[in-house]
């Protein structure tokens, strides 16, 4: 049987979702695809709240997230971290030579619209990186916050890393002035990783021409260019098999389950989570700031200061067909972590709760 996972992506896949990817092999310069990919653009854009063009990428988030820097940055990068993925677009940005300055929040807190102002108001950035929902730490960024003061620096690019958190949180890009907002597959989406997925606004495709050097794979402006001339096709060879997934599953979640009620039920789920976890643990990172597709706990239960074994725990909740996740980085062993994301429903949450409660015999 397969295990039910409540890590924080790769997440639940459904059956029928995973019967799309077994569909025959089309070229991928057909008018086929083209349709498929039109469609996928469409429906991202209902899902982010945008008109900005829709880019595919057959990677990680990472690999887009990278090519928003490599593209996007003419002078220097201003780096805001909360975490582990906040660490991983300065780590990017050093890689590649991209000047970036790292600006990093007291664990467990957000990055501030006031960190953001101090930031941008020395002038010294042309773009400016974000993690909206950071796993590591379970802390989502008060991004409307930080809109306002976005709207005050008009000639800085704005990267927003939202993999974990697209479909499962409402993010609307345009409202929000965001320039380039970036996810991938196998998170709140519901799908096998392999896919990367971005919003690129016409001012984040302009600054690419400032820019000589912005590599080859993931050369933004290059992929933008390729859709308009061919008609939404892309500069390699994609993964159809990931594409029809997401082609149905976008239909699914539009059309189907409807926007609002996915983000009505991430909500949902992750009060029940919380709920649970304030009863025999304690909630990591600051209330007012928390994630809405996974908590992060604590390892202590109340009134014990001996932290349990989270892969103990793991290899007794294999036994029930079921995993969770240990803390990330500086939090593993220190925290665990339950994913309420994707395709996953409140009677799940009640499933791994009840069930981390009976093998450690908190009841």
């Amino acid at each position: 049987m397969a295990i039910k996972l409540f890590i924080p992506g790769p997440t639940v896949v459904s059956e029928d979702i995973l019967q799309e990817m077994s569909g025959s092999m089309i070229a991928h310069r057909s008018k086929k695809a083209s349709e498929i990919q039109k469609r996928i653009s469409e429906n991202m854009q209902k899902v982010l709240f945008t008109e900005n063009r829709i880019l595919l990428s057959t990677s990680s988030g990472s690999g887009l997230m990278e090519g928003a820097l490599r593209s996007c940055t003419a002078k220097r990068a201003a780096v805001f971290s909360v975490g582990a993925f906040g660490k991983k677009w300065y780590q990017m940005a050093t890689a590649n030579g991209i000047p970036a300055d790292k600006f990093d929040s007291v664990a467990g807190q957000p990055t501030t619209p006031e960190m953001v102002e101090a930031a941008l108001s020395t002038g010294k950035y042309d773009v400016l990186t974000i993690t909206h929902n950071e796993t590591s730490s379970g802390v989502q960024n008060p991004v409307e916050e930080i809109a306002e003061v976005m709207k005050k620096h008009p000639d800085v690019v704005w990267c927003v890393d939202a993999v974990s958190s697209v479909a499962g949180s409402k993010i609307e890009v345009d409202k929000l002035g965001i320039d380039l907002l970036i996810t991938s597959t196998q998170k709140a989406l519901a799908l096998p990783p392999g896919l990367a997925i971005c919003s690129m606004s016409q001012k984040a495709y302009e600054r690419t021409a400032q820019v000589p050097n912005r590599g080859l794979y993931f050369d933004l402006r290059t992929i933008w260019d390729f859709i308009d001339k061919k008609n939404y096709q892309y500069t390699s060879t994609p993964n159809l098999s990931l594409m029809y997934a997401l082609d149905a599953q976008l239909e699914k979640i539009v059309k189907v389950e409807g926007i609002e009620n996915r983000f009505a039920r991430h909500e949902e789920m992750a009060a029940y989570v919380r709920s649970w976890a304030d009863e025999y643990f304690a909630v990591y990172p600051n209330r007012a700031y928390l994630s809405k597709t996974l908590t992060v706990i604590d390892s202590r239960p109340k009134g014990s200061d001996e932290m349990i074994s989270v892969p103990a725990l793991n290899a007794l909740l294999a036994e029930r067909n079921m995993q969770l996740g240990n803390g990330y980085g500086d939090l593993k062993d220190k925290t665990f972590r339950i994913a309420h994301m994707g395709d996953l429903q409140m009677a799940d949450m009640k499933e791994i709760t009840d069930s981390v409660a009976e093998v450690l015999k908190l009841k």
